[in-house]
């Protein structure tokens, strides 16, 4: 069937409000209309459900799936990351490929097609590049030494020239934080103008280290054996000053960054609701960061701090927080937001003519209702997902 459509009592195409019993038109892999109830006899109807874009999962490492409820958040965010180092250094690749491959499920059947993965050595390149999705997979960067930073940073060179772009996954870099990662790489990731993902301003332990180079992250850094202040940022600002000529800049967590730090034009803020919850940080920035037109996406982060890799369910995680927070606001940080910051917004994050036909089927509660409140406030979870008008799950 080349061309063909399909109607559902909601269809949320972000592009605009949501339309009782729309219709998206398909033509072989794209999606050629998006038109209003009556407009024609839809081909299939999926009944009391709520289509959507195909959810955009901006943050998460898939190479930790196997730390599920194994490493609990704690208020010592240093004592979390030593679980989080010992159990990698126990994996052997083959651990390593099992959980990447369970956490791609995961996120094919909670109803994500596209992935912004964070993978030491880009581990979850080959499985990624076959899987029915988009992805960016961020080669995982750390050395504060600079003689360590520069030897990573050949390496990282090397292995994304064995790894060309595909039609459907992409690579990029991801120097880890500021406290893991020497200024100069940083410098030198952005400066060629590659898309980049670094973890920001996530405690205030990370911020007291930039700038009074004291604090838990010494100590911990310190029993690592790279310790190097001549290696530090001098605070968030440079850092934020460093990744200006990067093409995408992917600021992660971003929850102690100050509402009114200058941020480069390509910036997004990239928001993990659950995972903020469970470290019990302070309230996040990302209404002040909107209010300035900064572009927030949302993601899970990995599961040492998450109970599962469901992007619908942290959005209504973030909606139960924020019931006032505007409902369009909240599915635009979960699909095309995220699609921005990761580049593939042409192709994918709405549902609009010439796009890809991504999508994903919601059952809703039988009831009357706003759209929104049946879709966030519901329990029922991705029922079916489409990518590249295929159905590859449900």
């Amino acid at each position: 069937m080349p061309t063909w459509s399909l109607t559902a009592r909601f269809v949320f195409s972000v592009a605009g409000p949501p339309l009782a019993n729309g219709i998206v038109v398909i033509d072989q892999d794209k999606i050629s209309a998006v038109l209003p109830k009556g407009s024609q006899t839809a081909n299939f109807d999926l009944g009391n459900v709520a289509v959507l874009p195909g959810l955009v999962n901006a943050h998460t490492h898939l190479d930790l799936t196997g730390l599920r409820g194994k490493c609990p958040p704690t208020p010592d965010f240093t004592q979390w990351l030593r679980g989080v180092i010992a159990h990698r250094r126990n994996q052997t690749p083959q651990q390593i490929q099992a959980d990447i491959d369970r956490g791609l499920q995961e996120c094919l059947r909670t109803g994500t097609t596209l992935i912004g993965d964070i993978a030491k050595a880009g581990a979850s390149w080959k499985m990624l590049t076959s899987a029915p999705l988009r992805a960016v997979v961020f080669d995982e960067l750390l050395g504060l030494p600079s003689e360590r930073a520069e030897l990573v940073w050949e390496e990282a060179r090397r292995l994304q020239r064995k790894r060309p772009n595909t039609p459907t996954c992409r690579t990029a870099f991801s120097p880890h934080a500021p406290y893991s990662v020497n200024i100069g790489l940083i410098r030198n990731i952005a400066w060629n103008g590659n898309m980049l993902a670094i973890h920001l301003a996530e405690t205030r332990d990370e911020l007291t280290l930039l700038d009074k180079q004291t604090g838990p992250f010494r100590d911990f850094l310190t029993e690592l054996g790279v310790w190097d202040p001549g290696g530090l940022a001098g605070g968030v600002e440079e850092v934020l000053r460093r990744c200006r000529p990067a093409s995408h800049a992917l600021f992660i967590h971003g929850n102690y960054l100050p509402a009114d730090t200058p941020l480069p034009e390509t910036a997004t803020v990239v928001y993990c609701p659950r995972t903020h919850a469970a470290f019990g940080h302070e309230p996040h920035p990302f209404r002040e960061l909107l209010q300035r037109c900064v572009r927030v996406a949302l993601g899970t982060d990995s599961l040492a701090s998450n109970p599962d890799l469901d992007m619908l369910a942290e959005m209504r995680f973030l909606h139960q927080k924020h019931p006032d927070f505007p409902a369009n606001a909240l599915l635009r940080m979960g699909t095309l937001s995220g699609a921005e910051a990761l580049g593939w917004d042409d192709e994918t994050g709405s549902l609009a003519p010439g796009k890809s036909a991504d999508l994903v089927a919601v059952p809703l509660p039988n009831e009357e209702a706003e759209p929104f409140h049946l879709l966030f406030n519901s329990s029922h979870k991705v029922d079916r997902t489409m990518f590249r008008g295929n159905w590859v799950s449900g």
